[in-house]
């Protein structure tokens, strides 16, 4: 890079922050497009909406109608929020709390009436029209019943319910026209009962040239014509003017397909649940955290540390700029992710700035050092962002409510971060040399180290790790017995009471957590406790556990003695569990799939199944280290888990993937080299990252816990311990797993027989460049290999239409 472009880039690197940092403060225009006080904010920090709905028609519905019901609101409101709220209130209602809205009615007329959709013949069996073109009462022309929806039943005319649609989402395809331009339609999927109604139905309209309408809440939603007959179960609407049209008809019927039919009994504006002070202190750690961390990689790593720091206040503007333009809704816990991530960010950078002291250790230039230092660092960030990034996209298909939120947070994140690292970081070191920053003492030279013996106490380490998880479960066993639960499980999985109070003044929040959480607290025993106001009036919503007899007679007692309450003031209602079992199921399910998915990518990768097999295991053991924290600490279960287990997850699997590609590097080439000498010796080169990577995100997170909330700590007392734990497993266990599988499972202690010498297996090359190329070339015939193989025995799969005719309104005149 020359002197005049490496000034330019540094001048540029300025204005980039001054502009993302002016847009992040301030905004932009009179809506202050940008500023990260638009980012969307969850229930905790900004409050929402509150509906409750209740159960048409049935006094007692079944549990398993409930929880059907509840799942699929779920994933409906989804749409306003990944961390949208629906669970059950009593035998009959169904709240939902959607964070981040402040209009109920616009909700309200977005969800319409849950249930009743029909998908119902153009014509009875008598012949005459079940519905016609008519006028409505505000004047427009559209479809309209002739019949009663009870005697289009008896006459057969329901084809089906929306019961036994199995999904329906929003897409847009290639116009089939022969233009570029886009179709949008909504694919329809049918259960197998939908499936053979459908068929029946659409093989008789389109002999007779009939539509099949779809009706819900008391209008048509859509008039589709038939095509073909369609007999395999999947259909596709078109005839959308555009994606959001496509999108509302796949929500409505969605949430169509309920099983039980709802109207709205109430509906509220919500307060935040935390207060300023709660916010305060959260920003106030990220601010800390991040100034601490900055000053680490300044002293260690000197002139690339303070490179790192530019890099990484770019990477935070850059989240903040990405969170408003997504629509990401943040919640304290999303704040706590968001700073985690400074932290995490930081391990690229430590692995580069490594790599370049180990190539200036080995006498080479300054200028060279630099080169090979990126390159050689940049199969282990891609690997294990790369690792990372497909649980994410896992986790972000497969799982909903918070899973996917956090998802989407994590792939946010990964994508930045590499970025900042591999072009930012790249660019302003570069720059910096080119302007003159030459001396190796500013960048620092790796000190020779010897191989430190770890794999010779691997059965003390592997005696450790057996004994911390045991007791893991020993704990469990003894909460089993004493509560019923193996863990701590909060609202959120277990349910509880909800009080409504209507106090004789409005209190504010922070007067809320002082004064009345405590009296709460104290009658519970329970730190566990959610407060919310409802705006405009003097009503706050107490959660709590499922509170006894005599535990909710304490309450009103101390309602009455303390604020003076009316004992008529006060209600309260048994709610169900804010993570259903279903979205268990589905948070369980995205992790075992995102499980696999890595194991196949690191078998990929690194061409043997021993690697991806060891990576598992020590992604195994500290997962169970930290349950066994939460067993013996009896820290509340709550949707911080989740992210806490999946950010642990993550973290764990990127640390392996760095030991890993150093064991790689280091097989090449090494035939007949004792495979325990290397081991250890790759373990030791990369133990400078393996401290520095988690001594970083260790104090992001202890500053996190020393001035967070309650529910913080609980967020991130664990999280100490999964980075604890991931430190130990990456340099003490998971090298040692891959010993022993290596030499236990098919090989012998010499590299020549223990599984590699270059990843293709081929003979290793005189340099690590020359490698590359061939891995790059054989990969290439490969993939060539392969798109001919595909194009010569693929076959386009067939989709049947049910073409929707677009219908244009006009007003009576």
């Amino acid at each position: 890079m020359k002197k005049s472009r490496a000034v330019i880039v540094l001048i540029l690197a300025i204005l980039a922050i001054a502009g993302m940092g002016y847009i992040a403060w301030f905004g932009i225009g009179a809506g202050k497009t940008g500023a990260a006080t638009n980012i969307k904010q969850g229930l905790d920090l900004a409050g929402g909406v509150s509906i409750t709905y209740q159960v048409v028609g049935e006094e007692d519905p079944s549990n398993e109608d409930m929880a059907d019901t509840i799942y699929k609101l779920q994933r409906r409101v989804e749409g306003y929020s990944t961390e949208a709220q629906v669970y059950k209130e009593g035998n009959d209602r169904i709240n939902i709390e959607i964070p981040g809205v402040s209009d109920a009615n616009q909700i309200l007329s977005d969800l319409g009436r849950p249930g009743s959709l029909y998908f119902i013949r153009q014509n009875g069996s008598d012949g005459n029209p079940n519905y016609n073109l008519g006028v409505t009462e505000e004047g427009s022309i559209d479809y309209m019943l002739t019949k009663s929806i009870e005697e289009i039943m008896g006459d057969g005319g329901i084809v089906l319910d929306g019961t036994h649609v199995a999904s329906a989402q929003a897409t847009s395809t290639q116009s089939q026209s022969g233009t570029k331009d886009q179709q949008y339609v909504v694919s329809l999927a049918f259960d197998d009962v939908g499936t053979k109604a459908f068929a029946d139905a659409t093989t008789s309209a389109y002999q007779n040239g009939e539509t099949i309408g779809i009706y819900y809440d008391g209008a048509f939603v859509s008039v589709p014509t038939v095509n073909e007959p369609i007999t395999g179960g999947q259909a596709q609407i078109s005839g959308m003017e555009n994606f959001e049209e496509a999108e509302r008809l796949a929500s409505t019927i969605r949430i169509g397909g309920l099983k039980l039919e709802l109207e709205e009994l109430r509906s509220n504006v919500v307060g935040a649940q935390l207060g300023s002070d709660a916010i305060r202190t959260s920003l106030m750690a990220g601010a800390i955290g991040f100034g601490i961390v900055c000053l680490i990689m300044i002293v260690v790593y000197l002139l690339p540390g303070f490179v790192s720091a530019i890099a990484l206040v770019i990477y935070v503007l850059l989240t903040l700029l990405t969170l408003n333009a997504l629509n990401i809704t943040l919640t304290l816990p999303g704040i706590a992710g968001v700073i985690l991530a400074i932290g995490m960010a930081v391990d690229a950078n430590v692995i580069i700035y490594a790599r370049i002291r180990e190539e200036l250790a080995t006498g080479k230039t300054l200028q060279s050092s630099i080169k090979i230092g990126f390159d050689k660092a940049m199969s282990a960030i891609l690997d294990g962002n790369i690792t990372t990034l497909i649980a994410a996209a896992v986790l972000g298909l497969r799982g909903s409510g918070s899973v996917k939120g956090f998802a989407t947070t994590l792939a946010m994140g990964i994508v930045l971060s590499m970025f900042t690292a591999l072009v930012i970081s790249r660019l302003l070191i570069n720059a910096c040399y080119a302007i003159g920053l030459r001396n190796e003492k500013l960048y620092g030279v790796a000190k020779e180290m010897k191989p430190i013996k770890f794999l010779s106490k691997k059965p003390l380490f592997f005696a450790i790790s057996i004994i911390m998880i045991l007791l893991g479960f020993v704990f469990m066993g003894v909460n089993k017995s004493q509560t019923g639960n193996i863990l701590n499980f909060s609202l959120e999985f277990m349910g509880g009471t909800s009080t409504t109070v209507e106090f004789n003044e409005d209190m504010s929040i922070e007067k809320i957590e002082a004064d009345v959480v405590p009296i709460v607290e104290g009658i519970t025993k329970d730190s566990n406790v959610q407060t919310q106001k409802v705006n405009d009036s003097n009503q706050v919503i107490i959660k709590t556990r499922t509170l006894t007899v005599d535990e909710r007679e304490q309450f009103v007692t101390a309602m009455k003695d303390k604020f003076g309450v009316e004992e008529s003031s006060i209600t309260a209602e048994t709610i169900s569990a804010t993570v259903s079992n279903e979205m268990r199921r589905d948070a369980v399910l995205a992790v075992i799939i995102a499980t696999l998915c890595m194991l196949v990518y690191i078998w990929f990768r690194f061409t043997d199944i021993r690697f991806a097999a060891s990576a598992v295991l020590a992604l195994l053991h500290d997962v169970l280290v930290v349950l066994a924290f939460y067993a013996l600490s009896k820290t509340s279960v709550g949707n911080t888990f989740i992210a806490c287990m999946l950010t642990i997850v993550g973290y764990s699997i990127n640390s392996t993937i760095v030991i890993f590609d150093r064991i790689r590097e280091n097989l090449r080439g090494s035939r007949g080299k004792d495979l325990e000498e290397l081991v250890d010796s790759s373990i030791t080169s990369t133990l400078t990252r393996s401290i520095y990577s988690n001594l970083t995100t260790f104090v992001m997170v202890l500053v996190l816990y020393i001035l967070g909330v309650s529910s913080i700590r609980d967020f991130a007392a664990p999280l100490m311990v999964g980075i604890a734990a991931g430190a130990y497993s990456s340099v003490c266990v998971t090298g040692a797993l891959g010993y022993v599988m290596r030499t236990k499972i098919g090989g012998t202690q010499e590299v020549a027989t223990a599984g590699v010498s270059a990843s293709s297996g081929k003979k290793a090359a005189s340099s690590k460049k020359s490698s590359e190329t061939e891995s790059k070339k054989a990969d290439s015939s490969e993939s060539a290999a392969n798109k001919s193989s595909n194009a010569g025995g693929s076959k386009k799969k067939d989709t049947s239409h049910y073409q929707s005719t677009p219908r244009k309104k006009s007003k009576k005149k």
